[in-house]
């Protein structure tokens, strides 16, 4: 039977020919970067987090992994804690050190490269109560792997856990981890929000519903948990090119915060469909509606030929450009937190 290949929004393609490798390599070597400026490493605030049940935090380990806590779940997302990528050693050490995760409910993956999917950090994080949540066509390759408690979704599925409400979401990408399995499982982002509609009973069991067909965008906004002191609705964004997608889950969800992608993006002539510029990344938050970005995907390994300084810093140019308030960027350090107090519905 042959395999199922999964394809962007309006079929945007990411191939890239070995000509375009080949000239990406060759100006490689005449490029000359400064990689001084590393992300600084802040002092994880363990006893808060493995106390924590009543506020939303957010504390970046790298990359994309981050350890999130929402409406009662502990979740990591793309854990990757690898000292390594291919031959390329970590720019900085994880935020939080593996070992000291609180046990986990939930693990969310955008995709399956290796730099968003580690199976090491995963044998490590995962215990029998915690639920792998993967794109579509990946769940079978996981439980080859040993992952049982695996749970897979397509584009605008959602499922119930607790009180808690996930929705994949599209994203423009691609995905391979062996010379024959580019593009069979999807790529995407993920969407918490509380689910007003949840039973206690709910707690026990997920289930999984086709939420709506991905062509439509006829939908208004899901009903927002920034009333009577809930969580903010968070968009993990995963890897992704700039796209239409921002607009249209926007229009779906009344997003509180992003974390969005900001690195991995030059050459932009090579990356363009894959990686969105610093520049794409404050538009596709304007577009999606949300209140606050958090920036990731950037500082922790050299995927490409732009440094952390230079995201950030094109970031802010960009910030200014648009007026957008520096308060609603909140850049983080590796082992920082971000906490939303509910009650008061401000960030700490």
């Amino acid at each position: 039977m042959p395999k199922i290949r999964y394809n962007n929004i309006d079929n945007v393609s990411t191939d890239k020919t070995l000509k375009e490798f080949k000239q990406w390599r060759e100006q490689r070597r005449s490029k000359v970067k400064d990689y001084s400026y590393t992300v600084p490493k802040h002092p994880p605030e363990l006893d808060y987090l493995h106390a924590n049940r009543d506020d939303t935090s957010i504390t970046w380990i790298g990359h994309s992994t981050f350890f999130i806590q929402y409406y009662g779940l502990n979740i990591v997302t793309d854990p990757v804690w690898a000292e390594k990528m291919g031959f390329q050693r970590r720019l900085g050490a994880p935020g939080i050190p593996i070992q000291d995760i609180p046990p986990l409910d939930v693990i969310l993956i955008s995709h399956s490269h290796y730099d968003h999917l580690h199976l090491a950090s995963l044998r490590k994080l995962i215990t029998a109560k915690t639920l792998l949540i993967v794109p579509d066509g990946l769940k079978r390759k996981m439980i080859r792997k040993g992952f049982h408690r695996c749970q897979e979704m397509k584009w605008w599925d959602h499922m119930t856990l607790g009180g808690v409400k996930i929705t994949f979401v599209p994203a423009q990408h691609w995905t391979r981890r062996t010379l024959f399995d580019t593009n069979t499982s999807h790529w995407g982002g993920y969407v918490l929000e509380q689910n007003h509609l949840a039973t206690s009973s709910a707690a026990e069991s997920a289930a999984t519903t086709s939420d709506q067909d991905e062509s439509s965008t006829e939908s208004g906004k899901n009903e927002t948990s920034k009333t009577s002191g809930g969580p903010p609705v968070l968009y993990f964004v995963g890897d992704t090119g700039y796209f239409q997608g921002f607009k249209t889950i926007g229009e779906r969800f009344d997003i509180g915060v992003t974390l969005m992608p900001i690195g991995a993006y030059d050459p932009e002539w090579f990356m363009t469909s894959q990686h969105v510029t610093p520049e794409e990344a404050l538009q596709g938050f304007v577009e999606s509606g949300s209140q606050l970005m958090v920036p990731m995907h950037y500082g922790t390994f050299k995927l490409a030929d732009d440094t952390p300084k230079e995201a950030l810093d094109r970031l802010e140019v960009e910030r200014e450009r648009l007026g957008i308030g520096k308060e609603r960027i909140r850049v983080l350090g590796h082992g920082e937190t971000l906490r939303i107090h509910h009650e008061e519905g401000k960030q700490g």
